[in-house]
């Protein structure tokens, strides 16, 4: 096992106090820094930096930076999501540790879809109904991961399974 454990240090964004939602950091207890390249290459991480090594991922529309000695999560609703997230991740991290001799590590981020292939799928409507002010900025969270196809209601259903086989390519965590 490489990884024991963490304390989790719970926060508002200082940005905007206003936010209604948490930011965590967890503190590991150990140096996870060698498995990091592995990680990337089973969880098909978003961007990835060699030095020092750090990777991020869109998991469940949250934001998460993996570094050697910290994890950091935004966008949590509360602290029972932080929880959860860094409980599948402390398992992830080790089985894929366990794994490594199997794995090859990745340096390498995964593709991502391209705003305008989603945005061609849109109803292009601007109406408002997926809480985004237009269907560009809708596309544009589609693409990061921080919308899904069915949270558009005025989709149809061919253009929402095409849209869905065509994000089915890409990397997308979901816990």
């Amino acid at each position: 096992m490489l990884l024991n454990g963490f304390k989790k240090e719970i926060f508002r964004p200082k940005v905007n106090p206003q936010f209604e939602s948490l930011h965590c950091i967890a503190h590991l207890e150990n140096d996870i820094q060698e498995v990091i390249p592995y990680l990337n290459a089973v969880l098909g991480g978003t961007s990835f930096q060699k030095s020092p090594p750090s990777v991020m991922f869109h998991v469940n529309g949250r934001l998460i930076a993996v570094h050697p000695k910290k994890i950091a999560i935004n966008a949590l609703r509360d602290e029972e999501e932080a929880e959860k997230i860094l409980q599948w991740l402390m398992r992830e991290i080790n089985e894929t540790w366990e794994k490594r001799h199997d794995i090859e590590p990745s340096e390498s981020i995964a593709e991502k879809p391209k705003l305008m292939e989603v945005l061609k799928l849109l109803p292009k409507t601007n109406c408002g109904e997926c809480g985004q002010p237009t269907c560009m900025v809708f596309s544009s969270m589609v693409v990061q991961g921080l919308k899904a196809p069915e949270q558009c209601p005025p989709l149809g259903d061919e253009n929402r399974q095409s849209l869905k086989e065509y994000l089915s390519q890409f990397t997308f965590i979901d816990i």
